[in-house]
Parts: structure tokens; C-alpha cells; sequence
């Protein structure tokens, strides 16, 4: 009887390793439907709180985070793994459905979303400083363009390194160092006006 490549990641604990989940897509590319299970498993949260802090609608993030699925069962035949993380595969899904979602709105809402998220996980808190909170950081970053709002929820709240978010936005790793440093910069420029303004109430 053949037998099976051995599962690298089997037994082990912590963060899946890039082994461990070269393993899982292969079977998952021939229709493992354990596999497929295990790598919605590892990702849905991440996929999740991306979206979540790009549409700030937890009910809407909740139908793209499905559709990305969606679009990851549809692409897995054709997809090669490269040595990349596979959820940076799935970054570039998101961000696809995201943006179609801000077309079909055509405009931007400013919605808090201290309820939905934890403060936990925030963007430079170093930038925003003490006082200011996950609701705050939010509707700042709402005022940012598509890509200034990608490269740093990518960065900060997805945890990606700057190779890791080229690599999703299909950009360089200069330009994404660059949209960085943009973003920050604008990001600090609303802070201060918003300081500002509060001064002056």
C-alpha cells in the first residue's frame, strides 16, 4: 500500500512552520478535505481581522472573510507554493475583495469599531500614544488612501514583514517602504489635527 508523505508539522505545537504548510497545500491542491479545513483554520482569524479593520462592518467582514475562502477553494489547483507564507496568498485575496467592496459603496463610512476588535491588537500605539484608542485608530486610518490603509493594517495588525507585504500588494519592497512611511506620516498629520482640534473646542 502507498503510503503517504509524512506530515512534517504533524505532533508539533506553536506557529506552523513553512514545511508543515507546503505539506498541507499539496494535499489541499488534490481535494484534502482535511487539509483544506487545517489551512482555514490557521488563517480565518488573520483573513478575518484584516478585513474587519478594512470595512469596519463586522457583518460585512464576516461575508468576505467567506468569500476569500470562497476564492481560496476556487484558486488552489492553480496555486504554487513558492517559499511564501500562504496566508500572504490569501492577503492579495482579500485585499482584491475589499477593494470591490469600497467600489459598489462608492463612498466611505465612518463607523467606531471599539466593539468589534480588541485593543490588543493595534497599529503603532507609539504614533497614536497613550490616549488615543482602537476606535480612534480606526476612523484615522479610514481617512488614508486604499493602499496607505493596506500596507499598514499589513504590517501592524497582520504581523507582515515589509517582503511579506510587497510580495501581497505586488509591489516592490522599496515602494512598500515607501507607502509606509507615507501612510505614517500622513497618520501622524491627522492625529495632530485631531489634537488640535480638541484643543480648541
Amino acid at each position: 500500500m502507498k503510503k503517504h508523505r509524512e506530515d512534517p508539522g504533524e505532533g508539533a505545537t506553536g506557529p506552523v512552520s513553512l514545511e508543515h504548510e507546503a505539506f498541507l497545500v499539496e494535499r489541499a491542491r488534490k481535494g484534502d478535505k482535511k487539509a483544506i479545513a487545517e489551512l482555514y483554520r490557521l488563517h480565518i482569524e488573520a483573513v478575518y481581522r484584516y478585513v474587519l479593520t478594512r470595512v469596519r462592518d463586522k457583518s460585512v467582514a464576516e461575508d468576505l472573510t467567506a468569500q476569500v475562502f470562497v476564492g481560496m477553494l476556487e484558486g488552489l489547483p492553480a496555486y504554487e507554493f513558492r517559499g511564501k507564507r500562504f496566508l500572504c496568498w490569501l492577503y492579495r485575496i482579500a485585499c482584491a475583495r475589499t477593494a470591490d467592496y469600497w467600489r459598489q459603496q462608492h463612498r466611505r463610512r465612518e463607523v467606531l469599531l471599539d466593539e468589534f476588535w480588541p485593543t490588543s491588537h493595534a497599529l503603532p500605539w507609539e504614533l497614536l500614544e497613550a490616549e488615543a484608542d482602537w476606535a480612534t485608530a480606526i476612523n484615522l486610518l479610514a481617512q488614508l488612501s486604499d493602499d496607505q490603509q493596506d500596507v499598514l493594517i499589513l504590517r501592524f495588525v497582520g504581523e507582515m514583514s515589509l517582503v511579506e507585504v510587497a510580495e501581497t500588494l505586488a509591489k516592490t519592497v522599496g515602494a512598500t517602504k515607501a507607502l509606509q512611511h507615507r501612510a505614517l506620516a500622513s497618520l501622524s498629520r491627522l492625529l495632530e489635527k485631531q489634537r488640535d482640534d480638541g484643543y480648541n473646542e
